[in-house]
């Protein structure tokens, strides 16, 4: 019986932790911080604080799935199938969020002390 060679894939599972920890760090710095410049100014019905945190979860949802679900290792026409399906399916659900969020606000916006 032939003898199957085992790499150790430590250092990529701490460099994925690595660049992970940095985006979710960058999140949180921005939740708490909330700056102006980028709260108070919109683009597409949300601002453009929101549309960093959105684009900064693909990012991170991507790269699990690249790193994790082993995405690197498949064929092209398997991998853009998978993550363009994701892409499509993200940008409708946040259409819809903004558009029914912004709906809400404005019906609500008499009524409710925000």
């Amino acid at each position: 019986m032939g003898s199957h060679g085992h790499e150790s894939n430590t250092n990529r599972i701490w460099i994925v932790l690595a660049i992970l920890s940095i985006i979710t760090a960058v999140e949180v710095v921005f939740g708490i911080y909330k700056p102006d410049s980028l709260h108070l100014k919109g683009f597409l019905g949300t601002s453009f604080l929101n549309w960093i945190f959105i684009i900064l979860t693909i990012a991170k949802a991507y790269y699990i799935a690249w790193a994790f679900m082993h995405l690197e290792g498949e064929k092209t026409w398997f991998r853009r199938s998978i993550v363009w399906t994701g892409v499509f399916l993200i940008c409708y659900l946040v259409t819809l969020v903004l558009i029914e969020g912004s709906y809400l606000h404005d019906t609500l916006a008499p009524l409710v002390k925000w």
